[in-house]
């Protein structure tokens, strides 16, 4: 297949995009399975020996179990409290007839581009208050508040190009509105709700300034401040890192590669029907 100048230069500078994106999960992958000699090789060696032992001193001299456990708690709790909310505030923003529905959507997207930085302060205070440090609930209040406004658009759009004689049919036969919403509407929003809740879920799985923050107890704190807090008797213990950050991120990986069609058919599908 012969290609123009014009396509070349697009799939070269596509090839060279993915390349410089897979990069450096490639450097962590061949780092986590070298040996501490070679980690430590000046210059680099690009080769690895096959060692495992970075991994096994993962779960043996680190509370890497433990990390992914508290991982687990916060981005499950922050994914299901933001589908809770996000669904129902979708839906009435969709059906119920009110001034300004735009300038809401868009609200609500400008918020979610808010840096931390600019929140943490106040986050940080109304915790304190509410006696929320150092608790995963006090994290996953402002996760919920950071992902809400993303789920809330994308589940909107979905539920604006349903059609309304499905509702309308519901009511005839007796349902009320939330019945409508659970039973009928939300089904049908099936590929929205299921983006929603993958991207949702990889944001609280990620995050790490809000986290190193809020948790400062070592029993509390999720995997991407656990890594980062991997401390060696001399020196950085960058196999070890290389290792966790390998074991961190596979998960999220074969959720992406296994669910790729329904998360890119949900945020086509939401982009071509608005």
């Amino acid at each position: 297949m012969r290609y123009t100048s014009k396509q070349a230069w697009l799939l070269g500078g596509i090839l060279l995009s993915v390349m410089g994106s897979l990069f450096p999960f490639f450097w962590f992958v061949i780092t986590s399975i070298k040996s501490q000699v070679r980690v430590e090789a000046i210059p680099p060696t690009w080769f690895p020996d096959w060692n495992f032992s970075f991994y096994q001193t993962v779960f043996t001299d680190h509370h890497f179990l433990r990390y992914i456990g508290n991982s687990l708690m916060v981005a499950g709790s922050t994914t299901v409290v933001a589908l809770i909310l996000g669904v129902p505030a979708a839906y009435a923003l969709v059906r119920v007839r009110m001034a300004g529905k735009v300038w809401i959507l868009g609200g609500l997207l400008t918020v979610s581009m808010f840096p931390q930085i600019v929140i943490v302060g106040p986050v940080w205070q109304m915790l304190s208050t509410m006696g929320g440090l150092n608790t995963h609930w006090g994290l996953v209040l402002p996760y919920v508040g950071l992902t809400l406004p993303l789920a809330i658009w994308i589940l909107a759009t979905f539920f604006k190009e349903l059609p309304t004689e499905l509702e309308e049919a519901a009511r005839v036969d007796g349902c009320t509105t939330v019945q409508t919403m659970l039973k009928v509407m939300a089904p049908l929003a099936a590929p929205g709700i299921f983006t929603a809740a993958i991207l949702t879920f990889i944001y609280a799985w990620n995050e790490f300034f809000l986290a190193l923050l809020l948790l400062t107890d070592p029993v509390k704190q999720t995997l991407p401040v656990g890594i980062a807090l991997f401390q060696g008797e001399f020196t950085m213990p960058w196999g070890e890192i290389a290792a966790a950050s390998v074991l961190a991120t596979l998960p999220l990986v074969v959720i992406v590669l296994v669910f790729q069609k329904g998360i890119v058919s949900g945020l086509s599908a939401g982009a071509v029907k608005s």
